[in-house]
């Protein structure tokens, strides 16, 4: 992308930060394990985890903050990798899957499928994916029609996640118990999460990321642009759709047991660009550990800045992605660049 610097780190330096940061994220799970409300020894903790556990710690661990990891692991992983590919298919390093109404599409066909399924929750990730396509089509389809600049992209996803918060608003209000906690769905969290409620999204999030590394080489080719992608044999128009699909399975599956959580998408791969550069493959893997190590950090403050008492991750989240979007509108409008 024209407007983002290349990093002159090497291949042996890009995986070494990447294998840091897998190191980075193996320490911030321990810590998330062991810390919150009531604090667990690393003993106790791994104990639990091999089933030698034995009491209230055991439960903590296994029934309540395992869970909530594993969510945060996998919701922060994917909404990265979605932000990373769409910001590259679209060549804007505006976009992100909570900026140009992915999450919201997701959350709309959410809020749907409890309202009108109730009985079926295993049919909450496929309709978190169609909604998130919907929503990143239609914001594509309408800053296409009005010129394709980057602003443009940016006010249509504003205005079209505006329509579909006020879908999910009807929806509750005919539906009043569709979704239980709404407060948490919109806001973003990873509370009373189970590992029943995370198995399916977990396989729509581990064969769309797989599935993207291995199109990391065509999706450099987009970077190019899409007439010199074209001219090197590359279907520029079929694989924007697939890639855009995949971005949008991952945020949908994600948005189906975290919520409508904002700026993982936005604020990872732009940090990780700078480290490893833009190459696709190092990048999709340096954002999905950077997206993973953001939320869990996020989440291990959100419980013991104010312990007993507990923020809303979503909140944290904001209050660290906020700055750093206004930061980039601001870095753009001087025209220093992204």
């Amino acid at each position: 992308m024209k407007s983002l610097r290349t990093s002159s780190v090497g291949n042996r330096g890009r995986y070494g930060l990447i294998a840091l940061l897998a190191v980075l994220v193996l320490a911030a799970s321990v810590a998330s394990l062991a810390f919150g409300a009531v604090p667990i020894p690393p003993g106790e903790v791994i104990a639990a985890l091999l089933g030698r556990g034995r009491g209230a710690a055991a439960s903590i661990v296994l029934y309540a903050r395992l869970p909530r990891l594993c969510g945060c692991l996998l919701a922060g992983a994917a909404l990265a990798c979605s932000g990373t590919i769409i910001q590259g298919v679209l060549n804007n390093p505006l976009a992100a899957p909570n900026v140009i109404g992915v999450n919201s599409g997701a959350g709309l066909a959410t809020a749907l499928c409890c309202a009108l399924a109730p009985q079926a929750p295993q049919l909450t990730s496929a309709a978190a994916f169609l909604g998130a396509l919907a929503g990143v089509l239609l914001v594509l389809f309408i800053s296409e029609r009005a010129g394709a600049a980057r602003t443009t992209l940016v006010l249509a996803g504003v205005a079209i996640s505006s329509v579909f918060s006020a879908g999910i608003d009807g929806v509750l209000t005919f539906f009043p118990d569709a979704l239980s906690g709404y407060t948490d769905f919109r806001v973003g969290g990873v509370k009373n999460l189970s590992m029943a409620r995370l198995a399916p999204a977990f396989w729509v999030i581990l064969i769309a990321l797989a599935l993207a590394l291995s199109l990391s080489h065509e999706l450099d080719l987009l970077l190019l642009g899409q007439e010199t992608a074209q001219s090197l044999g590359l279907p520029a128009g079929r694989l924007r759709l697939i890639l855009l699909a995949l971005a949008a399975a991952l945020a949908g599956a994600a948005v189906s047991f975290v919520g409508l959580l904002g700026f993982v998408g936005l604020l990872a791969p732009h940090i990780m660009r700078r480290m490893v550069g833009e190459d696709s493959f190092p990048l999709l893997l340096s954002s999905a550990l950077g997206g993973a190590l953001l939320l869990t950090a996020c989440d291990l403050a959100s419980r013991i800045i104010f312990a007993p008492f507990e923020l809303p991750l979503g909140v944290v989240l904001s209050l660290t992605g906020g700055p750093f979007f206004l930061w980039l509108l601001l870095r753009q409008r001087r025209g220093g660049g992204l």
